[in-house]
Parts: C-alpha cells; sequence; structure tokens
C-alpha cells in the first residue's frame, strides 16, 4: 500500500513539475518578442511591444497555447483532460519549431523577421530563444507529462466491508476449519488413499441398507476407524445381499 502511494506521488509530482515548466515556457516565448528589444534580443522589427501578424501567428498564438496545455497537466484532476492538455503543448512546441518553415512555404503567416543580433553566436542565441530552442523543450516538458500519466493508476487498496469487524478468537479456541474436519483417518495421519480405500470410505459411510449392498470385512474395519487397510483388498462390497 505504502509502494502504491509513493508510485502516484512519485505521478502527481511529476505532472506538477511539467505543468509548471509548460506555463513558463509558454509565458517565456509570448513576452519575449516584446521584451527583448529591450535587450537587444529580437527578431527584427527590433521594437518593443511592437504587434505583427508573423508575431502573432507564430509566437503568440503557440505561447498562448503552451500556456493553456500546461494549465490542463497542472490543475486537472482527470487523467484524460491533462493528457489533452499535455498533447496540446506537444503541438505548440511544434509549431514553434515548423512554424517557419510553413510560413517559407506558404507565405500568408507574414514577415517574421530575421534575428537582429550582429554575431553568429548571438543570431544563433535568438533563433535558439524565440523559436527553436523554446519550441524543443516545450514539446520534451510536454512528452514527460503524457509519459507520467501513461503510467498505470495504483488504484486504491483492499477496502473492508463496513459495519463488520472481524471475530477475534481467544488463543487455542479457533475451531478447526470444515475440511480439516472432514479429514479422513488415514490422510490425518500421513498415509496416501487409493482408489478403492476412498470407494471404502463412501461405502462404510453409507447406511447399511440404502446401497443395496453389504459391507465387506475391509469397509466394516474402515467404518471403525482402522485406516491401514489393504489399498488392494476390495473395499466396495461387491457381493449383494442374498
Amino acid at each position: 500500500m505504502a509502494g502504491m502511494s509513493a508510485i502516484w506521488s512519485a505521478i502527481w509530482k511529476g505532472r506538477v513539475v511539467t505543468g509548471v515548466l509548460l506555463i513558463l515556457l509558454g509565458v517565456w516565448g509570448g513576452l519575449v518578442p516584446f521584451v527583448g528589444p529591450y535587450f537587444h534580443y529580437a527578431y527584427t522589427p527590433d521594437t518593443a511591444w511592437h504587434v505583427t501578424q508573423a508575431r502573432l501567428w507564430l509566437e503568440i498564438l503557440p505561447a498562448a497555447a503552451a500556456v493553456a496545455g500546461g494549465a490542463l497537466v497542472l490543475v486537472s484532476t482527470g487523467r484524460l483532460l491533462a493528457a489533452l492538455g499535455a498533447i496540446l503543448a506537444a503541438l505548440a512546441g511544434g509549431w514553434f519549431v515548423a512554424g517557419m518553415v510553413v510560413n517559407a512555404i506558404w507565405p500568408h503567416l507574414g514577415t517574421p523577421g530575421v534575428p537582429a543580433g550582429t554575431s553568429a553566436a548571438r543570431r544563433a542565441l535568438e533563433e535558439l530563444g524565440l523559436f527553436t530552442g523554446v519550441g524543443v523543450v516545450i514539446a520534451f516538458c510536454a512528452a514527460l507529462a503524457l509519459a507520467a500519466l501513461s503510467r498505470p493508476h495504483p488504484g486504491p487498496g483492499p477496502t473492508r466491508r463496513r459495519g463488520r469487524k472481524p471475530r477475534r478468537w481467544p488463543t487455542g479456541s479457533r475451531p478447526k476449519s470444515p475440511d480439516r474436519q472432514r479429514q479422513c483417518p488415514a490422510r490425518r495421519r500421513g498415509f496416501q488413499t487409493s482408489p478403492q480405500l476412498l470407494a471404502g470410505f463412501r461405502q462404510a459411510a453409507a447406511p447399511p441398507g440404502s446401497a443395496g449392498r453389504r459391507a465387506t470385512p475391509a469397509a466394516r474395519r474402515v467404518r471403525n476407524g482402522d485406516a491401514m487397510a489393504d489399498p488392494n483388498e476390495d473395499l466396495t462390497g461387491s457381493s449383494s445381499w442374498p
């Protein structure tokens, strides 16, 4: 029971961590195009709080989807709704990565511009921080959330019916089970019972005239409690009454 609780606690902690990371990454992806120009970290046009069509389709909308998916992973009580949130965040991360390529093939999303940095390293950092890198990290966190949600639920522990308490017997006074009481003498003494011996027990236990047969001497010995009858001896009482 403790192990199951630990597994479920680990799953819940994984959901919390990935949900918070998805929300933070979505906020970063949506705000950095507007506040990055203050630090000379942006795509052209290098102007703070400047909304363009390309920024709307390629950065703001996927960032909002990542935030919504992370919130579903974080606060949802059902596993299906949380999984839908993780899938939404994964799609948002994929759009951060592939949006520029889609816009190059189908140029109806606006002009995204180019990195505003002057050096190759600065341009690479702007590409990673605004599009490719943040998209990959969002998709990775969404995959972690899906992995945590795909683990089987440990389920509740064994429950006891209400209103009924287990009976407590004093030491040494608990009655024997019916199976132990019905064991034949030979089995209680540790002997192997043969089919003939079992047939003799059944014939000995039956009333003398019920089956129309006469009890043989071996069957009478069995009835009297002697379990050391010869296994090869006929205990079925094949002879009939005269």
